[in-house]
């Protein structure tokens, strides 16, 4: 098998994969933001097969993500920003981190953040306009810090529990060839 069709069958095992483990979250906000695993697979092929693929899968991911994860949006530019460029930017910052040592683990901090900070923008720009009163307890003055609440509310579990579970998955050799984007 050439080089470029073991790639994308990587990529399409691992999107699928990515949308099985979405499916298994819980959801601590109403209306979208769900805590779950599914970015692992995301930035591991990201890891291994740098920014351009990572980017590419990210975005299919997206795609899948609106479609079939039932996907909350107000308009286009929501779609867009909060799936499609969320997704992206998430597969371009861990596969900024190809050929690095502990790449998995930055990757994840560098992918999710970017992702969180999508969200972020997206929140208070767009989201904002139907930002509640009270939220978490709290009078809500400014669509900035309600978005910045919203959105770490669960994208903050979400890195940690990928982190863990590099750290956990790095035991076994394979995983570890893997994650040092080495073939078997």
């Amino acid at each position: 098998m050439n080089s470029k069709t073991k790639t994308l069958t990587e990529a399409a095992i691992l999107i699928a994969a990515a949308q099985v483990l979405s499916y298994i979250s819980i959801s601590p906000v109403a209306n979208g933001g769900s805590i779950d695993c599914a970015m692992l697979p995301i930035i591991l092929f990201a890891v291994r097969h740098g920014a351009g693929w990572g980017t590419g899968t990210g975005l299919v991911y997206g795609v899948l993500q609106y479609v079939l994860g039932h996907g909350i949006a107000i308009d286009w530019t929501t779609i867009i920003a909060d799936y499609l460029i969320a997704y992206a930017v998430l597969g371009f910052g861990a596969g900024l981190c190809r050929g690095r040592k502990h790449g998995a683990y930055i990757g994840t901090l560098l992918g999710g953040g970017l992702r969180l900070l999508v969200h972020y923008i997206v929140g208070a720009v767009v989201w904002g306009k139907w930002m509640p009163e009270e939220f978490l307890g709290m009078t809500m003055t400014s669509p900035w810090f309600y978005s910045i609440l919203y959105n770490a509310i669960y994208m903050i579990p979400c890195i940690l529990i990928v982190l863990v579970l590099f750290r956990l998955l790095s035991a076994n050799p394979r995983i570890h060839t893997l994650m040092a984007a080495e073939d078997l």
